[in-house]
């Protein structure tokens, strides 16, 4: 296949592209399949000359997240429509094999079939002979099983590449290579800043808009804007072995036996194969440089590394002996950019028009189609097709502006690239980063950390544990990184009072004239109702799905407090701005998380405990729920807000993050006379499960309404000047909904879902899968949430209480039933106490 030939570089063009690997031409194929035409492609070599053109090329669908899944899914169909075109990529569908060389392999893989179920992927669980059948090369010494995906494949990256260039040029689209671009105009400033020009050594280019698709080079571009995109570049090692076999009339499934770290897949008639070894090498970042990739290193490898090739290779040679006796036709040593957590950086960034599509972290030849297409309809329409904050590039906080901190977090992401990722895992690697004012007090009382977007929060208190609660326990997974402890939090804050150190929550201030007016757009509550008042409110996008959950504080005429989940900060500043840019508002958005300490104080005995520190009348006439009040607390000026999330009277207290160690200190011991304990996050996922209160990005999400989510509550239809997203909603209430978020109780207290299981009738087609799940240890209860379809022109109303189900988990089907939402105190009467 030859390449696209270039043309003169117009001085003008609506899109730039920069970037010719297959990132970036699967996205200005998709540009153009949506009918964006105007659009121009820069590299500054060839076509696939950063790391495409060294990619092992294997294809596999299923991924723990379901919206990955959906994108690798419409790859697959994708490089099968194009296999059947004029520029076939090279597609291969010969299936994949994933064994399972341990106990804990084959229940993750157990896990696996039921995350394939919700979303349509027909996996087997074969036997170790089976998997042997399959690729006789393999012997079964040690495997458990495996898991066989038929519809898994391989592609030619490059090949690939020609063919979704061959497309876009067909439909219009301009490739240029050999084309560096020297720079990236902006103009404007604050929310009005946006990119104007893309200058390069061939001429300067006029436009509108421009996607950062560099791979490798991503970051080295993007700071040309001033914008930080966390990708390392690693080095990634494998080799492609002389002949093995004869001829095959059907070619060998990919084989992964990730408990060795490897992977194999068919070359003609020898073996590719690589891994990912405990001792990595990344390459040009260091600690304290970013990358900076050589400016001719186009089209080329690194040197082999064979030292830190000899795991792989022994491994590999534990599970397909006869590779020792074969000759290496190649060995290939190329970068590979990676980033912190593994999934892609893409989406808009704080520079209007400025687009990022990278950090691939070897995957992205699986998820490539699926990126073009949903980065085409972000660029066009402005918001993207499915939920993909997990993989928006500005996830990431001011903390990945260091090179150090990133390229820990890269480096221990890379070298746990196969490990099985129990729930509650904690990671390690830059801790600790961001502590709490009180951090010091809670390490003294044997808090057990966990780590939320570089913050120490605690999980729960080792003291705390009664081995009577031990038979709290669930069975599997979700007993491993399990503590009694948190049973004992949890009926505490349900019969006494408890403190929980919440500081890491995330406050975000927005000010002016304009804000308002802003808000009341965003927002589909009633925002703006006077200083000191309160109010629980999603931001909805155009199709009435929620884009944010969060509470919102008016503390002037024109300034707000929006406090939200540790990990949405970033997320919910972008929204907001965005909405901003849009309205062309006079406003000020600033994340003022750093500044604040903030401690939840919450049970039956709260009022007992703060009433003797505070001048603040706490009777519900003087102080009632959703209220905020500026007082103080013993010698500490604080702002008192009655809240609660885990359904119990209580006060969160806000205070200047340099009078947190105090505040906790006083109202720890003003608490002694009353049995305070502390208590952690753990603790409060229980307490929240129970009274139903839901959890953005697993709960509630952009493709699910207030009205399906059982938040109908929040909606203010008549507010005046309306809310984004008002007329979807309007029209859903009309038509009414088709599916409702449920509570199931699931049979007995040892089985606990933890997110993804499939849900089905009793013997029946799969419905649905769990959002999330835990024990409530007031109720005794297994609980977990789903959506159902709800019956409409006579048909059944699966949310209906009493309706029985069955969650997959683990490969068993666990009886569950449904149960009216929420089952703690449904009148939340203890709350407004």
């Amino acid at each position: 296949m030859t390449e696209p030939v270039s043309r003169a570089l117009p001085a003008r063009a609506r899109i730039v592209v920069i970037g010719g690997g297959v990132g970036g031409s699967s996205v200005a194929y998709h540009l153009a399949l949506a009918g964006e035409r105007d659009v121009v492609v820069l590299d500054r070599h060839e076509l696939t000359s950063g790391s495409t053109f060294h990619s092992a090329g294997l294809v596999g669908q299923l991924r723990s997240d379901p919206t990955l899944t959906a994108m690798n899914r419409y790859s697959v169909e994708l490089y099968r429509s194009l296999q059947a075109g004029d520029n076939p990529p090279g597609w291969v569908e010969c299936g994949s094999i994933r064994l399972a060389s341990s106990k804990e392999r084959w229940e993750e893989i157990s896990r696996q079939a039921g995350w394939a179920a919700t979303s349509g992927l027909e996996l087997q669980q074969i036997s170790a002979s089976e998997a042997q059948e399959l690729f006789p090369l393999m012997v079964t010494d040690g495997v458990v099983g495996a898991a066989y995906l038929p519809t898994d494949g391989q592609v030619d990256p490059s090949q690939l590449t020609y063919s979704l260039a061959a497309g876009a040029r067909a439909m219009g689209v301009q490739f240029h290579t050999h084309t560096r671009v020297l720079g990236i105009d902006t103009e404007g400033a604050g929310l009005r800043r946006r990119v104007t020009r893309v200058r390069t050594d061939k001429g300067d280019v006029e436009c509108e808009l421009v996607v950062d698709c560099g791979g490798m080079f991503a970051a080295e571009i993007a700071r040309m804007v001033g914008v930080r995109v966390p990708i390392v570049p690693m080095s990634h090692q494998y080799v492609v072995t002389e002949a093995m076999f004869e001829h095959r009339e059907t070619p060998l499934p990919s084989l992964r036996d990730p408990d060795l770290l490897v992977y194999y897949r068919q070359e003609v008639d020898g073996l590719v194969m690589g891994g990912y070894e405990r001792q990595s090498l990344p390459w040009t970042a260091s600690a304290s440089s970013y990358d900076r990739i050589p400016a001719d290193f186009n089209g080329r490898l690194l040197s082999p590394d064979h030292d830190r090739f000899v795991e792989i290779s022994e491994n590999a040679v534990v599970r397909v002996p006869s590779i020792a006796d074969v000759g290496i036709r190649s060995f290939i040593n190329g970068p590979e950019a990676f980033t912190p957590d593994n999934e892609f950086c893409l989406g808009p960034t704080d520079v209007g028009g400025f687009f990022v599509a990278a950090g691939f972290c070897a995957h992205g030849i699986a998820g490539a189609g699926g990126i073009g297409k949903v980065m085409a309809e972000w660029v066009l329409e402005g918001a993207p097709p499915m939920d993909l904050w997990h993989m928006d590039v500005r996830r990431f906080g001011q903390s990945y502006r260091s090179p150090s901190y990133t390229l820990a977090r890269t480096v221990e992401n890379y070298e746990s690239y196969y490990d099985i990722r129990y729930p509650a895992h904690e990671r390690t690697a830059g801790r600790p980063l961001r502590t709490s004012p009180a951090y010091s007090w809670h390490a003294a009382h044997g808090a057990s950390f966990g780590e939320k977007s570089g913050w120490e929060r605690v999980n729960h208190y080792d003291p705390n544990a009664v081995d009577a609660d031990e038979q709290w326990r669930p069975d599997g997974w979700a007993g491993r990184h399990w503590s009694p402890a948190v049973v004992a939090e949890h009926r505490a804050t349900r019969e006494g009072v408890v403190m929980f150190d919440e500081t890491s929550f995330a406050k975000i201030e927005v000010s002016g004239p304009d804000a308002a007016r802003l808000l009341q757009w965003v927002c589909d509550n009633d925002v703006a109702r006077g200083p000191g008042t309160v109010t629980y409110t999603q931001a909805l996008n155009a199709s009435g799905g929620i884009e944010c959950d969060f509470t919102v504080t008016q503390l002037d005429a024109q300034v707000f407090l929006i406090v939200t989940g540790t990990a949405f900060a970033n997320h919910d500043a972008a929204w907001i701005r965005t909405q901003a840019r849009h309205l062309e508002a006079d406003v000020r958005i600033t994340d003022v998380t750093g500044a604040w300490a903030c401690f939840g104080i919450w049970g039956p005995k709260t009022r007992e405990v703060l009433a003797a520190l505070t001048p603040q009348s706490l009777e519900n006439d003087d102080f009632p729920f959703l209220a905020m009040r500026e007082t103080t607390v013993g010698d500490v000026p604080v702002r008192m807000v009655r809240v609660t999330f885990v359904g119990e009277l209580g006060w969160e207290l806000y205070c200047p993050a340099e009078y947190g160690a105090n505040l906790w200190r006083t109202v720890w011991e003003a608490g002694g006379s009353h049995g305070i304990v502390a208590g952690g996050y753990r603790a409060i996922d229980s307490l929240r499960l129970e009274k139903g209160y839901r959890v953005w990005g697993a709960d509630i999400d952009p493709a699910h309404s207030p009205y399906e989510a059982g938040l109908g509550f929040c909606v203010r239809l008549g507010k005046e000047g309306g809310f984004l997203g008002r007329d979807a909603l309007v029209a859903q209430k009309e038509a009414g909904v088709t599916q409702r978020l449920a509570c199931l109780v699931l049979d007995g207290t040892k089985a606990v879902a933890l997110g993804n299981e499939p849900v089905r009738l009793p013997d029946g087609d799969v419905l649905g899968r769990i959002t999330s799940g835990g024990l409530g240890y007031s109720l005794g209860a297994s609980i977990a949430f789903v959506y159902l379809p709800v019956g409409r022109d006579g048909g059944t109303d699966l949310t209906a209480d009493g309706t029985r189900l069955q969650v997959g988990i683990f490969g068993e089907w666990v009886g569950a039933t449904v149960r009216t939402d929420p089952l703690y105190d449904p009148r939340s009467e203890r709350v407004r106490a």
